[in-house]
C-alpha cells in the first residue's frame, strides 16, 4: 500500500552514526555532496532523550515515535530515541518509522547513514517499504536532494523493485536542469538499464541535453541519430535540444540540416521551440531560417512576444532586409507590443546605410516622439551627416530642439559633419550655439576640430587646439588622432608628432600601424634611431600594432650607423612576433646577415625568400652572392641560382661571370656550364677569365689574379676578348 510522508524541516547538521552499509563501486561516480557535514558531536543531549523516552516507555506505539521523532531537532538524539525504540520487546518499525529517520539523515547530508537505514528497512520486510522508497525519491527530487534519490534508487534496483519510466524521467531532468555532471546523469541512465526499464523520447532527450551542456558534441549528435534504433521517435523538444546545442557550439551548417528535417519530419514546434531557437538564428545571423520558423510559427496562431520581434528586427536590419524589418515593426505596434527605442535605433541605422533617409525620418515622424528619447534622432542625423545634406541636417537639429531631445553628441555630430567636409568655419558658429545651450565642449567635440584642420592642413592650428586637450586633460578619438599624426609626419614634423603619440599613450590610447609606422621611419630616416626604439618600447606598452616595415625601419637605420648586432636583434623580433617578411624587410635582413658575415643565414634567408616567389633586389643579389662566392659557398644555393637566373632581371652578365667562376673554384663545373648555356641563349658572352675556367686554357692561379685585378668593374663581354685569347693574343 502507498504510504505518504508528512512534511517537515531539517535545522541542525548532526554527527554521523556509524550503520553498517555494503558500499557498491558504481556509487563513486554520482556521490557529490551538497554540504560537508559539521564536526561530530561527541555527546548526546540526554535533556532532549530522557523526556522523550520516558514519554515513550508510556505506551509505545508507531504514531507516538513518529510524534517524537518529528519533535527532535537534533539528529544524534533522534538515532538514539529509534534505536531505543528498535530493542523494545514486541516492537517492530514500519515503513513510515524508518521513513522519518531516512529523511532526516537525507537532508542532514549523511548519505552513508541514510543508504543503510533504506537497506535495514528493506531487511526487516516492512510493509509498504517499495511505496515508501518511491516515496521517497519524488520528496529529494522535489527539495533538490539528488544526491540521496540517486543513493535511493540504488537500493530500489538492489532489491528489484521497478520504478515506472516517469519517476526515473523526474530525476534525469532534475539533474540536466541544475546543469550536474554528464556522470550523474549517466549513472542514472545506467541503473535504469539494469532495472530493464526501456527509455522514452524525453528519458534520451534528457541524455542528449546533458551531452551537449558537457560540450560532448559529437556524442550527442550520435545519440539522436540513434533515437528511432531504441524505439522512440523525436519529438519537439528533441528537435529543440539538438538545434539549440548545435548552435550554441557554433555548428551552424549542422544546425540547419537539423532544422530542415524537422520540417521534412513533419514534426509541428510548439511556442517554447520557437522562443527559443529563433532568437538564435538571428543571433548567427541567419535571418532565412528565422523568418521561415516566425512565419510557421504565426501559421500556427502563435503569438511572438516582444524579444523575438526584437532579435528579427535587428537580424534583418543588420542584412539590409528594409522592408520586412519595417513590416514587423509596425506589426508590433499593432499588436500592442511598444518596439523598444533600440528597435526604431536597428531600423534607422539599417535606413541610413541604404541611403533612405526620406523613409528614415518619415519613421522618425510619425511616433511618439518624446517617447524615444535622442537616440534615433542622433541615428539620422549621422546619416545625413555622413551624406553631406548638411541642410537636412540642420533642420532635424531643429525639430530636435523644439521636441527638447537633442542633447551633446547630436551637437558633436553636427560639429563633425561640419568639420569633415571643411566647412569649419561654421562649425565654430554651431559650437556658440552648443555652449549658449549649456553643453561643454568635451573630447569628441576637440576631435571634430582637429579633424577639420588637419583636413585643411592647418597643423599648426591642430596642434594648438591639441594643447588645449592636454590642459584639459582629454583625448582625441582615433580618427583624429591618426590624422594628426600621419599628416605631422608627412610635413616632417616629427618632434610634433612624437609629443602627441606620447601624450596619447599615456592614456592608453592606440594608433594605426600605419600612422605609427610612419612616425617611426620618420625618426630613423633622420639618423634619430634611438628615439625611434623608444617610442616603439612606448607603442608596446600601448599594446599598438606594429607591422613588418615598423622594425624593418628601425633595422635598416641600425645598418646605415654600422650597429650591426642591434640590427640582427630587430629583424629577431619579426619572427618572433610571426609577422609576415615583405621583400623589402627580406632584402635588409640579408644586407644584415652578409654584413655581419653570418653565412648560413644568409643561404637560408635567399632561399626561404626565393621558395616564396620573391624577387630580391639588385644590390641584394650581388652582395649576397659576392659573399657566398668568398666563402666557397654557392654550391648550397644551386636550385635558387638556378631559379633566380631563371626568373629574376637582377641578374646581369657580371653576375653570372662571378657564379660561374664561384661555382668551377668550389669544383661544381657542371653547374657553371650549365649556367654558361642560359648565360649563351640570353645573348650574352662570358669574360676571359670565365672562358678560360670552363676551357682550361688559363690555371686557376691565373684566373683568380685576372678576377682580382678586374677590382668589381665591369669586363667587357666582347667576342673578340674570347677569340683572341684562344689565338694567344691575350
Amino acid at each position: 500500500m502507498a504510504i505518504r510522508l508528512a512534511p517537515w524541516v531539517v535545522i541542525n547538521r548532526v554527527s554521523k552514526w556509524v550503520f553498517p552499509v555494503k558500499h557498491i563501486s558504481s556509487l563513486s561516480s554520482v556521490i557529490h555532496a551538497e554540504n560537508c557535514p559539521k564536526s561530530y558531536q561527541k555527546v548526546l543531549n540526554r535533556s532532549e532523550i530522557d523526556p522523550r523516552i520516558q514519554y515513550l516507555k508510556n505506551g509505545l506505539c508507531h504514531e507516538k515515535l513518529i510524534k517524537v521523532l518529528d519533535s527532535i531537532n537534533d539528529l544524534n538524539s533522534a538515532i538514539k530515541v529509534f534505536k531505543w525504540a528498535s530493542l523494545q520487546k514486541q516492537f517492530r518499525h514500519t515503513a513510515t518509522t524508518y521513513s522519518r529517520i531516512i529523511l532526516k539523515l537525507g537532508f542532514a547530508g549523511n548519505l552513508d547513514e541514510m543508504e543503510g537505514f533504506c537497506r535495514a528497512m528493506v531487511q526487516d520486510r516492512c510493509e509498504g517499504a517499495e511505496a515508501v522508497l518511491s516515496e521517497l525519491v519524488d520528496i529529494f527530487v522535489g527539495n533538490g536532494r539528488l544526491d540521496e534519490a540517486s543513493r535511493v534508487i540504488l537500493v530500489i534496483n538492489s532489491i528489484g523493485y521497478k520504478l515506472c519510466i516517469a519517476k526515473w524521467n523526474d530525476v534525469l531532468r532534475a539533474l540536466v536542469e541544475e546543469k550536474r555532471e554528464f556522470c550523474d546523469v549517466l549513472f542514472i541512465y545506467k541503473e535504469m538499464v539494469k532495472a530493464g526499464i526501456l527509455p522514452s523520447v524525453d528519458t534520451l532527450n534528457y541524455l542528449i541535453k546533458s551531452l551537449f551542456d558537457a560540450d560532448m558534441v559529437d556524442n550527442a549528435l550520435d545519440q539522436f541519430r540513434k533515437i528511432k534504433k531504441k524505439g522512440c521517435v523525436p519529438n519537439c523538444r528533441t528537435f529543440e535540444i539538438v538545434i539549440h546545442g548545435l548552435l550554441a557550439a557554433n555548428f551552424v551548417e549542422e544546425a540547419i540540416g537539423v532544422t530542415n528535417e524537422m520540417f521534412e519530419s513533419g514534426v509541428k514546434p510548439d511556442l517554447k521551440f520557437y522562443t527559443n531557437i529563433i532568437p538564435l538564428f538571428c543571433k548567427e545571423n541567419k535571418p532565412e531560417k528565422a523568418i521561415r520558423l516566425f512565419n510557421m510559427m504565426r501559421t500556427s496562431e502563435f503569438k511572438p512576444d516582444f524579444c523575438m520581434y526584437s532579435s528579427l528586427i535587428k537580424c534583418l536590419c543588420m542584412n539590409l532586409c528594409l522592408e520586412i524589418a519595417i513590416e514587423l515593426f509596425h506589426e508590433m505596434g499593432n499588436t500592442r507590443i511598444s518596439p523598444s527605442t533600440e528597435v526604431l535605433v536597428d531600423i534607422l541605422n539599417a535606413c541610413c546605410k541604404l541611403g533612405k533617409l526620406d523613409q528614415a525620418r518619415n519613421l522618425l515622424d510619425n511616433i511618439d516622439n518624446k517617447a524615444v528619447g535622442p537616440s534615433p534622432y542622433n541615428v539620422l542625423l549621422q546619416g545625413y551627416c555622413d551624406a553631406h545634406s548638411l541642410l537636412d541636417a540642420i533642420d532635424l537639429v531643429d525639430r530636435m530642439l523644439h521636441l527638447e531631445v537633442a542633447d551633446h553628441l547630436s551637437w558633436n555630430i553636427l560639429i563633425r559633419g561640419f568639420c569633415n567636409i571643411n566647412y569649419v568655419k561654421q562649425a565654430y558658429e554651431i559650437l556658440g550655439k552648443m555652449i549658449t545651450l549649456s553643453h561643454v565642449p568635451d573630447s569628441s567635440t576637440y576631435s571634430a576640430f582637429v579633424m577639420g584642420k588637419c583636413n585643411l592642413n592647418k597643423y599648426e592650428d591642430a596642434l594648438e587646439l591639441f594643447q588645449q586637450v592636454c590642459k584639459k586633460d582629454l583625448i582625441l578619438d582615433f580618427n583624429s588622432y591618426d590624422k594628426l599624426i600621419r599628416g605631422l609626419c608627412d610635413l616632417n614634423k616629427f618632434q610634433d608628432a612624437s609629443k602627441v603619440f606620447i601624450y596619447m599613450s599615456s592614456r592608453s590610447s592606440a594608433l594605426s600601424s600605419c600612422s605609427f609606422s610612419s612616425l617611426i621611419k620618420g625618426f630613423c630616416s633622420v639618423g634619430r634611431v634611438d628615439e625611434a626604439i623608444r617610442l616603439l618600447n612606448i607603442g608596446l606598452h600601448c599594446k599598438n600594432p606594429v607591422d613588418t616595415c615598423t622594425y624593418s625601419a628601425i633595422t635598416y637605420g641600425l645598418l646605415r650607423l654600422n650597429r650591426l648586432s642591434e640590427a640582427l636583434a630587430f629583424f629577431s623580433q619579426i619572427f618572433r612576433r610571426g609577422l609576415v617578411l615583405d621583400v623589402d624587410a627580406y632584402c635588409r635582413l640579408i644586407q644584415c646577415m652578409v654584413a655581419l658575415c653570418e653565412t648560413n643565414y644568409c643561404v637560408l634567408l635567399l632561399n626561404e625568400m626565393v621558395d616564396e616567389s620573391s624577387q630580391p633586389d639588385c644590390v641584394t643579389i650581388a652582395s649576397v652572392l659576392s659573399h657566398l662566392a668568398d666563402q666557397s659557398q654557392l654550391h648550397k644555393i644551386w636550385m635558387t641560382i638556378r631559379k633566380l637566373c631563371h626568373e629574376s632581371e637582377a641578374i646581369d652578365p657580371r653576375t653570372y661571370n662571378l657564379l660561374i667562376n664561384g661555382l668551377c673554384k668550389e669544383g661544381y663545373k657542371t653547374e657553371a656550364c650549365q649556367l654558361l648555356d642560359l648565360m649563351l641563349e640570353k645573348g650574352w658572352v662570358p669574360d676571359a677569365s670565365t672562358h678560360g675556367w670552363l676551357i682550361g686554357s688559363i690555371s686557376r692561379q691565373e684566373a683568380e689574379l685576372q678576377l682580382s685585378e678586374s677590382d668589381n668593374s665591369v669586363v667587357q663581354d666582347e667576342v673578340s676578348s674570347i677569340l683572341s685569347e684562344e689565338l694567344g693574343e691575350a
